[in-house]
């Protein structure tokens, strides 16, 4: 297991994108590259300003499958698990990330975790007829807005969901 720190500044903003490897890690610079401009994109997109922290772990199927049992009760592989730090409850994300509590030693505030199973989302590209990119990008902004107090339990709820997800993509030339 390795586990990286990428950080990227911006005039508006400083986060924090914690990437632990469970699995091969062939061209990890490149999708780690491709992991931070989402997590960044979606921070712009919610207009977080304040510092943020994102913990992505990308895993196999047994794992995601113990974690979807132990913490969904669904003893089936998925593809995506979302873990958020706060709950919203109707307040824009920033409003609360203002009040969190920060990590002492960055000024950031954790928004929670995101795990990712590598050969689900490869299959899910190759049903899809797209690129792996652009699942792992789909998968990555799906989990940010989780961690941003998102949900898609309703129609309408997933409408929403579903419009920021592309915007955050199409802003990163991610489309079908």
């Amino acid at each position: 297991m390795l586990s990286d720190r990428r950080r990227s500044g911006t005039e508006n903003y400083f986060m924090s994108v914690w990437i632990t490897w469970e699995e091969e890690r062939t061209g990890a610079e490149k999708w780690e590259a491709l992991f931070e401009s989402v997590v960044a994109e979606s921070l712009r997109e919610e207009e977080v300003s304040v510092p943020a922290e994102v913990s992505l772990t990308l895993t196999g199927p047994e794992q995601i499958q113990a974690l979807n049992r132990d913490f969904r009760g669904t003893d089936k592989v998925t593809d995506v698990l979302s873990f958020p730090q706060w709950e919203y409850n109707g307040r824009k994300p920033e409003e609360v990330l203002q009040e969190a509590e920060r990590n002492p030693d960055s000024g950031e505030v954790c928004l929670g975790d995101i795990v990712i199973c590598l050969e689900r989302a490869g299959e899910q590209a190759e049903e899809y007829g797209h690129s792996l990119e652009r699942e792992l990008g789909f998968l990555t902004a799906h989990s940010m807005l989780h961690l941003l107090g998102y949900d898609h339990m309703e129609p309408d709820e997933e409408k929403v969901m579903r419009d920021k997800q592309e915007k955050i993509l199409g802003a990163l030339g991610l489309t079908r």
